[in-house]
């Protein structure tokens, strides 16, 4: 089994569409795979919940499945998403001066892919 790392920091819905298909593709291909939110995608997070949003259906299956690792804890300070964060119940990511850290998921042997 192959462990993938989605490190999001675009926040275009049209690129955040991407992260949703292949997380779940790479799940049901047997990958372990997690998506960390940070930079300008923590942006979505407030939006993702509403009825209207045509993510809000990948979405609840991603985070159903498991595959929402977590949120930059500073990006969604910055940024203006820290309670809707917390509203989600989404986990606050800050292991290197606030922020999700990559090598982190690299010494547990993750592939880290960037969108």
């Amino acid at each position: 089994m192959e462990k993938f790392a989605l490190f999001v920091f675009n926040g275009d819905p049209l690129c955040f569409i991407h992260v949703l298909l292949n997380a779940l593709d790479m799940k049901g291909k047997g990958h372990e795979v997690k998506i960390i939110m940070e930079g300008a995608s923590v942006k979505l997070i407030p939006d993702l919940v509403k009825p209207e949003n045509p993510l809000g259906g990948l979405w609840k299956k991603n985070l159903a499945a498991g595959l929402v690792e977590g949120v930059c804890k500073a990006c969604s300070t910055k940024l203006g998403a820290l309670e809707a964060a917390k509203e989600q119940g989404l986990t606050l990511l800050d292991d290197m001066s606030g922020h999700p850290s990559m090598a982190t998921y690299r010494d547990k042997g993750y592939e880290i892919i960037t969108f």
